[in-house]
């Protein structure tokens, strides 16, 4: 089976776009990725990813535990159902602050002032 690739795009200060499944075989460049955005916040637009496995979702709880543990916040956009379904059954989504759209997200964050 043919691994797929996952497509990162920086589209602006703290906001990445990904493009392809999270999974074992694309977490280090995931990583990489996060790990170069120093904005205060960083938004991870999910809209493109269909899903993730077990290693693509422990390395954005890692990439979230250490944005936390720098004093940076991490939202997700465009999460759609399947990936929801892995973060629910895994308790994982309590921890992320999640938004229907990237323009959602930009929004609140403009419009949030020191919140």
């Amino acid at each position: 089976m043919a691994s797929e690739t996952l497509e990162i795009e920086h589209v602006d200060r703290g906001v990445l776009s990904l493009r392809g499944p999270l999974t074992m075989e694309n977490v280090s460049p995931f990583l990489n990725a996060v790990r170069r955005e120093n904005a205060p916040t960083m938004i991870l637009d999910f809209s493109g990813v269909p899903y993730l496995d077990s290693s693509g979702l422990g390395s954005l709880v890692s990439a979230y535990t250490s944005c936390q543990k720098a004093g940076r916040r991490v939202a997700l956009t465009g999460v759609n159902q399947r990936v929801m379904k892995v973060f629910e059954i895994t308790k994982v989504e309590e921890i992320f602050l999640m938004f229907p759209t990237l323009s959602d997200a930009l929004e609140a964050f403009t419009n949030a002032g020191t919140a």
